[in-house]
This record gives C-alpha cells, structure tokens and sequence, in this order.
C-alpha cells in the first residue's frame, strides 16, 4: 500500500475521483501531506498530526492565516521538544553509562520515586527540579 493511500485511509488526506476513475488530490492535500511527512521525521504520532490537521478548515483549501496558525501551535511543541533534546544532550555524557557512581545527584534515577507525581520518565533528566533535602 502507498504511504499516499494509507494517509487517505486514515482520513488524514481527502482525494476525489475523477471521471476516469483515478483519485485526484487538491493542492491543499498535497500541502497536507508535506506536512505529515515533516512531523512524522520530527518524531510526531498520526495522531499528534492529525490533532494539528484537524485544526484546518474543512470544505475550503487552507489560507495562508490558517497554516500560520497551526505552525505558531506547532512552533510552541518544537521549541519544548528542542529545550528537552538540548537538557538531554547537556546531560548524556554524564548519565547514559555512566554506572551511578553518584546516585544522590543522577539526573535519570529518582530515589524512592520521587517524581511519580510529576509524570512518567526520567522526570530529573526533563528539567524537573527534585524536591529540596530536608
């Protein structure tokens, strides 16, 4: 199956048939897809993608006012996903195997799940703060 029909499938596309039988797709579909393709490269599920499509207007092509406003709500999302890869890459040389010499001050291990209110995950190593020592 096409990358192409599959999107379709899952409703994230809309083609039309044309007399001939063969599917035809608007510019703002083709646009659509360009946009699925970026998200799915930058790590987003269908369904974040499709949460930001749904944004769109249906029955109309997109205007530029449209697009501009699903990519400043996207723009938000990259620019928390880039501060928590720049956390992770400022912290990688000292926590990814470095055998926890010093488990007291690991930003990945969370003594006595501390952080299970905070969410799931390495919650220090994401820029949460441990609560102070007592």
């Amino acid at each position: 199956m096409s990358a192409v029909r599959f999107y379709e499938e899952t409703g994230l596309v809309q083609s039309h048939r044309a007399s001939s039988g063969h599917r035809r797709f608007l510019r703002s579909a083709i646009r659509r897809l360009s946009f699925i393709k970026i998200c799915q490269r930058l790590g987003y599920s269908l369904d974040e993608i499709r949460q930001q499509l749904d944004r769109l207007p249906d029955g109309r092509t997109p205007t530029e006012q449209d697009w501009a406003d699903m990519a400043a709500t996207v723009s938000v999302d990259i620019d928390q996903r880039i501060g928590e890869l720049e956390r992770l890459r400022d912290r990688l040389a000292s926590c990814i195997g470095c055998g926890c010499l010093s488990l007291e001050r690991c930003a990945i291990w969370n003594t006595d799940d501390a952080a299970a209110d905070l969410g799931d995950g390495p919650r220090w190593l994401l820029g949460d703060q441990p609560p102070a020592a007592g």
